[in-house]
């Protein structure tokens, strides 16, 4: 049965909202503010919850299911986390209220700054970046003032490996920077050669993801480092891929100059239509100087039994401010919660475990799925969805099939460098159960894909829709929730 759309049950007089009696003087709207006509639908409570409770029910959830979108790490959010982000406390704090009174809250930033520094190895860290792609661009920001400082100004170019995220190109060329793409090798490694001839002195920096997108540790980081610093530039380390190295390896001891750690992936708070993000940035000792400002410090460490005093600070050669406000608190709070649950130990159980699954899964896969970098993964790895044997049948076919099984698809077509890439990533938090059950889906569609290729080109077929026409709907957007009448 098909539900009807909000419009179709709207009747005249019923009402959903019940305002209180104004406790201010009443004032006339400017007229210029007001639509003569506002035709908003005029349903009662009930039937606008239940029309968002169908909606809700409509989406693939990590509450409902299991979500290998690889390389965006889609963990599982503990409750916990949501309960204290609802404490009173923190959830009743306003941003302007004075500094005396949100001591609580500031004690939580300046102690989360302090286990990001240790959990990365860095000097410094800004909590203000509200997403990865956000806290990219405050480090290459942070790249161009510190060359800036150093009278530097021929240092006009950033180099991305073709295994990085592919938002590193866009952050840098909107910084300003000429863009040069570097080649993997054939283990999926940065490739040296053609490394060291980019490295002379226009070099400003390179933004690499480690563990890459390929879903490998690179064989060759500290050698690669070590050629850009020689170089005199800096490396930008895209954090993204955290998840595979919580107590295992920490960027800042590898030589990394700056990181974005993305807590809504390695550190379990909201993702996607559940956030918002937020991207700490961590940099070393030589670059404390440039973070965004201000940043949480104690401002008056007490005497006797008084507590410190946590105030802002502004360092002295900051780029400035990234975002209203210090960042997305709540989210501080949730990583907050996570980080002290786990304690060191925890953190890397919780690296290992993922990286276990990763490998587990490919291991069962790769004799049906070709697999081009045969390597032990990290915490991803990418698979080929096509077969020579079944020329018509596509990445997206597998993809949208898997639906039919009540799994999310994988990430797919990225990286680039992988031809009909299906990349996965199971996380730590999913059992082998559920993922035994994922490997029977991949390959009972598989046998599909040569036997009847019809179900996975007119698939998915259990969904509440079949398969739509995206690249139509991004081209002709519809942004009510019903069409405008006709003439």
């Amino acid at each position: 049965m098909t539900e009807p759309l909000i419009y179709d049950i709207s009747s005249p007089g019923r009402r959903g909202v019940r305002f209180p009696d104004a406790d201010v003087p009443k004032a006339e709207l400017p007229k210029d503010m007001l639509r003569a006509n506002l035709p908003l639908p005029e349903v009662a409570e009930i039937d606008v919850v239940r029309h968002f409770t169908r909606l809700s029910q409509l989406n693939h959830s990590i509450d409902t299911g299991f979500y290998p979108l690889g390389s965006c790490t889609m963990k599982y959010n503990p409750k916990i986390n949501e309960k204290t982000a609802a404490l009173p406390g923190f959830l009743n704090l306003h941003p302007m209220q004075p500094i005396d009174s949100a001591q609580g809250a500031l004690m939580l930033m300046y102690l989360l700054q302090e286990m990001l520094k240790e959990i990365g190895g860095f000097a410094g860290v800004t909590l203000q970046p509200a997403a990865g792609a956000h806290g990219e661009l405050t480090g290459v920001l942070i790249i161009c003032a510190y060359h800036g400082a150093c009278d530097d100004k021929k240092r006009t170019k950033i180099l991305i490996p073709d295994s990085a995220h592919g938002t590193n190109p866009a952050t840098s060329a909107m910084s300003g920077f000429k863009v040069v793409e570097i080649p993997s090798d054939e283990r999926g490694n940065v490739d040296l050669d053609a490394l060291k001839a980019e490295c002379d002195d226009t070099l400003a920096g390179l933004m690499l993801t480690n563990p890459n997108t390929l879903g490998l540790f690179d064989e060759n980081v500290e050698a690669v480092i070590e050629m850009v610093h020689e170089a005199g530039g800096l490396v930008y380390g895209d954090g993204a891929n955290m998840n595979a190295l919580l107590g295992i390896a920490r960027p800042g001891d590898l030589g990394i100059d700056i990181l974005h750690y993305n807590l809504h992936k390695t550190f379990s708070t909201p993702h996607g239509g559940g956030g918002p993000g937020s991207g700490p940035v961590g940099v070393a000792e030589h670059l404390v100087d440039f973070l965004p400002g201000p940043v949480v410090d104690i401002v008056d460490p007490g005497y006797d039994e008084e507590p410190p005093l946590y105030g802002f600070v502004n360092p002295p050669k900051s780029i400035g401010r990234m975002k209203a406000f210090n960042g997305h608190f709540g989210m501080m709070v949730r990583a907050f919660t996570y980080i002290l649950m786990h304690g060191g130990a925890g953190l890397r159980k919780v690296s290992e475990d993922a990286v276990l699954n990763a490998n587990y899964l490919m291991a069962l896969l790769k004799d049906t799925y070709e697999l081009k970098y045969d390597r032990t993964c990290m915490h991803e790895f990418v698979l080929e969805g096509h077969w020579a044997d079944a020329p018509d049948v596509h990445a997206l076919d597998i993809s949208k099939r898997l639906m039919d099984f009540g799994f999310h698809p994988p990430t797919n077509y990225f990286p680039l460098i992988v031809p009909e890439a299906l990349m996965i990533e199971p996380t730590e938090t999913e059992s082998k159960d559920t993922l035994d059950a994922f490997v029977d889906a991949m390959l009972e569609i598989a046998k599909e894909a040569r036997e009847n290729p019809d179900v996975l080109h007119e698939a998915p077929h259990t969904t509440p829709f079949g398969r739509l026409d995206e690249v139509s709907a991004a081209r002709n957007l519809v942004l009510c929730c019903r069409l405008p009448e006709q003439d």
